[in-house]
């Protein structure tokens, strides 16, 4: 089981504390929890939270040293944290372990001194006072999550769910991840370079959401799918397809076709024993080059490696994927 370390820096942000045990506690492997989450802080007991709730945490920073991942939560200390904190974080990624930051836990990694001449994201309200605080650090404040080596930033709030989802679909996979996304009820896996805000975080008044154009093209991602057929289902201009497009999810149309296209074709190399050429026919991806192209730019691996990756889970024999 995957061990992870959330640190409270207290002020702690509840909503951030409370996200790496929903999501990661989420996950299922086989049948067996994928993560055990333990919440530590320097001084144990009830600690300083916002939102005027009592937080009490009983551990100390010794899990630390046995975690596989630890996670700093967003925090109102931006200044002056505790030594010992920081001493905890600095032995940990000396060790090479695997350490990620919510909202403006990032400020705690930075006077750590783990993001030096890294990128990075916070929140984007913050973002200005981080940069003057942290020159040294390639701050990219648009993004929902930064991965740079064994570091990992993300923005605020919700850009946690998505980092703790991104955690899942590297250890255990796409397949995973989005079962984990439905389970919590949030989005699929999004990209990390998707922009923290939209122009419509909310869904628009009743008769112009795309939803049911996005739900009718992820039935169909194995077609040559177009921005005029895109348009044509939605009853709308092109242009106006790709200005609501990005106001709803952040990507153009063809930017969010190529991103689900590679999940699907994760999930057939999960999840089915298929050929490569079938995986990418299936997947839209249509040739093994474009397949290979695509999933290493965004996983670093190529098919036949990541099918390896993830062979913990069991396969769908051949034939057994749907169709569509």
């Amino acid at each position: 089981m995957h061990q992870v370390a959330v640190i409270a820096v207290p002020p702690a942000t509840t909503f951030d504390l409370s996200i790496p045990g929903m999501v990661l506690g989420e996950t299922v492997v086989n049948g067996d929890p994928g993560y055990r989450v333990r919440i530590c802080t320097a001084r144990p007991g009830p600690i300083a939270s916002g939102g005027g709730l009592e937080v009490t945490v009983g551990l100390g920073l010794e899990v630390v040293a046995e975690a596989d991942t630890v996670i700093v939560t967003g925090t109102d200390a931006r200044e002056d944290v505790d030594i010992r904190v920081l001493s905890a974080l600095r032995r940990a990624a000396a060790a090479g372990t695997r350490i990620a930051s919510i909202c403006t836990g990032a400020f705690v990694l930075a006077e750590a001194g783990l993001l030096d001449g890294r990128g990075a994201t916070t929140y984007w309200a913050k973002s200005e006072e981080f940069a003057q605080r942290f020159p040294s650090v390639d701050l990219r404040p648009g993004v929902l999550y930064v991965e740079d080596g064994n570091i990992l930033t993300s923005a605020g709030l919700s850009a946690g769910i998505d980092l703790c989802l991104h955690l899942v679909r590297t250890d255990y996979g796409a397949a995973v991840a989005n079962t984990v996304a439905r389970l919590v009820v949030a989005a699929p896996v999004r990209p990390g370079g998707q922009a923290q805000f939209i122009e419509r975080p909310l869904p628009p008044e009743a008769g112009t959401s795309l939803a049911a154009t996005r739900a009718w093209a992820l039935d169909r991602l194995h077609e040559p799918l177009t921005r005029a057929g895109l348009a044509v289902h939605a009853r709308t201009s092109i242009r106006s397809l790709t200005r609501n497009f990005h106001a709803e999810t952040g990507l153009s149309p063809l930017q969010w076709l190529l991103h689900q296209r590679v999940i699907r074709a994760q999930e057939l190399l999960e999840a089915t024993d298929l050929p490569m050429d079938q995986v990418a026919r299936l997947s839209g991806l249509v040739t093994t080059d474009s397949l290979r192209r695509h999933l290493v730019r965004k996983v670093g691996l190529t098919p036949s490696a990541y099918r390896a990756s993830f062979t913990r889970r069991p396969r769908v024999v051949r034939g057994d994927w749907p169709s569509r």
